[in-house]
């Protein structure tokens, strides 16, 4: 655990990213088989169930230091983490005799043996147990122990850092890293040296490909374009799914790496009938028969255990097809979009299935005629529109210059700041999650919440602003005084019988602070009913 805590510090405690990649190099070439697997599933950010919630641990460390609750909440706001508030604290707390069984053991036996123990105890046991670990370790080995007892392990370096570090470490293409490490795994020695080993056909039937993100597009170079040169299809709103059919298994993994098969049944038949050794890269969305349907269908899948017939009858996905990636077993992301496109269209020509299709190209000549097509999409109830090079591979992650997306731009309303609450973090002691109104009569009624948008000064400004306004507290949660006027934009909207307003938009932020307009003139529900 020591030498792990002491890699934390060292990638946490600094913002060059060269150094982050140097101390996870000499890391990975260092250390044993056991402790650098479960360093890059912690690193990776994969799944970990949480063993414990933060206010258990809160509530083990006031029985054990006597501190007053108002005075741990007054720290916890200074330094916006409960492992991080805990730990800093504990170093003036007496605590029971360091266990010899818990010191200097390595990351492995942690994560495997130790830490586990703690699902079989009961609440006097538990709190036995975890005091002793506290007492047994040094207090950034606590805070680390803390966060992962947690599942919040988080840390300052991204995937593809590790990944880069990890390539260096084994002279390993960092691509080739990346397709190894997509979709969870179980940390153990054989998985890590199958992940290292020069073996370029060990195959998964399970693994998808990374995916190939677009981005936003530039709009003064792509006007000088040869248009020709470039293939535009609607950007649907859906979920980003690659569909997979290997060695008679069928397989639906989301762009966030979750495997979500079982969520969508519909699906099982046509990718079954498709040929093996095929993967599609599209969109999962919810579907009338003609086109897609408001997102808000499609939430209703999401995160189900089980899916049931109704629900299936009342929200029908459909799966659009983007790309084809591996076809008759073989990896074709190199192959040029353009072929890539004939391969997809004639597979699905040749299998068609009611909810499985490729998605339709639109056509254009000139950049100002995508520009039209571009303030058509919501009566396509498309996003935008996805603009990609016909000579372009399929590549890894977000490389700009071969695929763009060109949005629509956001619907907006000017709403009203009613409710304010402490973020979190390092923002935990700002008030920085706002929640905005819209008039309806002579009533505000809220619509949306939304945190993002603003800038440091702004962010500072408003918190002064709403220490010296508030109204009531509920909680963490502060009334204000109606006063201040907020552009907030969304990408979509919908009928909501879960909110008071009746609507829901998706993905609010502030688009600025309508410092010229009084509330008096913000928008009202009936302005927000006919964006509908």
């Amino acid at each position: 655990m020591k030498r792990f805590t002491q890699l934390f510090q060292a990638v946490d405690g600094t913002t060059s990213t060269n150094a982050k990649v140097a101390a996870l190099k000499q890391y990975f070439s260092e250390e044993s088989a056991a402790n650098a697997v479960w360093a890059l599933y912690l690193f990776l950010g994969k799944t970990r169930r949480r063993l414990i919630t933060s206010r258990v641990l809160r509530d083990i460390f006031l029985q054990t230091s006597d501190m007053p609750e108002w005075l741990f909440a007054a720290s916890y706001a200074h330094v916006g983490d409960s492992a991080e508030t805990i730990a800093l604290l504990l170093a003036d707390t007496p605590l029971p005799t360091p266990v010899a069984e818990f010191q200097n053991q390595p990351l492995h036996q942690w994560l495997e043996t130790i830490i586990p123990k703690v699902k079989a105890c009961g609440d006097n046991e538990q709190q036995t147990l975890i005091l002793s670990w506290w007492a047994s370790l040094d207090g950034y080995e606590i805070f680390v122990l803390n966060k992962i007892l947690t599942g919040a392990f988080r840390v300052g370096a991204s995937g593809k850092l590790v990944v880069k570090a990890l390539s260096a470490a084994y002279d390993i293409p960092a691509d080739v890293l990346t397709h190894r490490l997509m979709g969870d795994f179980t940390p153990s020695v054989e998985f890590y040296q199958q992940l290292l080993c020069n073996d370029p056909n060990q195959t998964v039937p399970s693994r998808p490909y990374p995916f190939f993100l677009a981005s936003p597009i530039d709009v003064e170079k792509f006007a000088h374009e040869a248009m020709d040169k470039w293939q535009a299809e609607w950007k649907w709103d859906g979920i980003r799914a690659q569909m997979i059919h290997r060695a008679g298994e069928h397989f639906i993994w989301s762009r966030g790496e979750d495997l979500i098969t079982h969520q969508f049944p519909e699906f099982a038949e046509p990718l079954q009938a498709l040929p093996p050794g095929t993967v599609l890269d599209g969109e999962i969305v919810c579907w009338d028969g003609q086109r897609p349907m408001n997102f808000n269908h499609l939430q209703k899948r999401l995160g189900r255990k089980r899916v049931g017939p109704k629900l299936m009858a009342d929200n029908p996905v459909h799966f659009l097809a983007y790309d084809l990636l591996e076809h008759q077993g073989q990896d074709i992301r190199d192959h040029p979009l353009k072929q890539r496109r004939q391969l997809l269209t004639a597979l699905l020509d040749t299998h068609p299935a009611a909810n499985m299709s490729y998605s339709q190209t639109v056509d254009f000549t000139s950049f100002e005629a995508l520009q039209t097509l571009r303030t058509q999409a919501r009566q396509h109830q498309a996003e935008g529109l996805m603009l990609k090079a016909i000579e372009s591979h399929y590549l890894v992650g977000r490389k700009r210059g071969y695929w763009w997306k060109y949005k629509v731009d956001p619907m907006t309303l000017d709403a009203v700041l009613i409710y304010a609450q402490a973020g979190s973090g390092k923002r935990a002691n700002l008030f920085t999650d706002y929640t905005f109104a819209l008039w309806h009569g002579e009533e505000l009624v809220p619509f949306a919440k939304a945190y993002s948008g603003l800038d440091n000064k702004e962010i500072s400004t408003l918190d002064k602003w709403i220490r010296r306004h508030t109204k009531e507290r509920f909680g963490p949660v502060r009334s204000v005084e109606p006063t201040h006027v907020f552009e907030i934009g969304f990408e979509g909207i919908a009928q909501s019988k879960r909110h008071k307003s009746g609507i829901s938009v998706r993905f609010p932020r502030i688009l600025r602070w309508r410092h010229d307009k009084p509330i008096q003139e913000a928008d009202s529900l009936e302005t927000a009913m006919a964006l509908l």
